[in-house]
């Protein structure tokens, strides 16, 4: 009899491994081979087993699912697509509005104070064309005003007798050449004064017309100057305003300066902040906040040597100590050479001496004299 069950059994487990996972008919085989019935804990496997099943059925969407998806999601693109057609249509009428409402703002003719139409040079032209071609004018005016300097001449006109023009214009750059930025949590913002600031300028003062000319805003300028220069040495300081702005760049504009340029010499790190006039730029390291830095104590003598020397185009100097690596370091090795021969030579009240002697410094010869 238990033969007959048994082989019962086994037939009913190859049926159900079509249909039954092969999980749940490997573990009801093992319980039938070991003469066991099923137990509760098999049905309780199986009822999870199926819970699985119908759970992962039920999470399956059907063809209906699927069509009912398929109509809200076109109903939906159907919205979107209607709500960015309003926007762009609502976007294009605004500036549309906008634009015709500027060109007819500026495009207007000038009336005289009796309202009498101002002619112009757009007269002659179709009513449109004329607001149009007004409307650009002025709108070109505007970009001159935001990337050219502020003014046509930068610095007044040179003083008369009996006041005393320097004979030489000397440009400093005022960020990491006579001040270096700090920031930290505790103190915020401070500007660190460069080793020999004052002995430059109070040495240069009289031999130079020192002007600042920088990109920094006025705001930031104007204080740190006021509490640099408190004999007030430097006579004129121009600030972003003043500079021409062109790609991402403020660039100092030295034909703006009212200056004679051969008598100009701009001190700055950045070249290129000068790159409209470069043979007029004498370019210096860029400070750090180092305290043993000495470089405004060498470009002092150098600048003293230039005007003593009676260079008529300062922009020669210049170029000439370009050509080499370390121009002060150059300058400074000609300098000891020249004292060390002015020691052998006669003193004499002679300035045409003295300038020889000077120019000897902005030769390329082996002979310094």
């Amino acid at each position: 009899m238990q033969w007959v069950i048994r082989k019962v059994f086994v037939l009913s487990i190859g049926i159900s491994k079509q249909y039954v996972t092969p999980s749940l008919a490997k573990k009801s085989a093992s319980l039938v081979y070991g003469e066991r019935f099923v137990s509760n804990e098999v049905i309780s496997k199986s009822s999870e087993n199926q819970t699985k099943k119908d759970r992962y059925l039920t999470g399956t969407p059907l063809l209906s699912n699927y069509l009912k998806d398929d109509s809200d999601t076109a109903a939906m693109r159907e919205a979107s697509w209607k709500t960015m057609k309003y926007t762009l249509l609502f976007l294009t009428t605004s500036l549309l509005g906008t634009g015709a409402y500027l060109v007819f703002k500026f495009g207007k003719p000038e009336v005289s104070e009796d309202g009498i139409l101002i002619p112009d040079e757009f007269d002659t032209q179709p009513i449109l064309m004329q607001y149009i071609r007004r409307a650009f004018k002025v709108f070109e005016g505007y970009k001159r005003l935001i990337n050219e300097p502020s003014r046509e001449k930068l610095l007044p006109d040179e003083l008369k007798l009996p006041y005393y023009q320097p004979p030489f214009t000397l440009v400093l750059e005022l960020t990491d050449v006579l001040v270096h930025p700090d920031w930290t949590y505790k103190t915020g913002w401070r500007f660190k004064k460069r080793p020999g600031v004052e002995y430059l300028l109070e040495t240069l003062s009289g031999l130079y017309e020192i002007v600042i000319y920088t990109a920094e805003q006025g705001m930031t300028v104007f204080p740190i100057v006021e509490a640099l220069d408190p004999k007030n040495l430097i006579m004129y300081k121009l600030v972003r305003d003043a500079t021409h702005f062109e790609d991402g760049m403020h660039i100092k504009d030295l034909s703006k300066l009212n200056r004679d340029l051969r008598k100009v010499i701009v001190i700055d790190w950045n070249a290129n902040s000068v790159r409209f006039h470069p043979d007029n730029v004498f370019q210096i390291p860029r400070w750090d906040g180092n305290d043993s830095d000495m470089t405004l104590i060498d470009l002092t003598a150098l600048l003293i040597t230039i005007a003593n020397s009676g260079v008529e185009d300062v922009r020669e100097v210049i170029n000439y100590y370009k050509d080499f690596d370390d121009g002060l370091t150059t300058f400074r090795q000609k300098q000891r050479a020249i004292l060390e021969q002015q020691d052998e030579i006669v003193s004499s009240d002679d300035d045409s001496v003295v300038k020889k002697l000077s120019k000897n410094l902005f030769s390329k010869k082996d002979v310094l004299f």
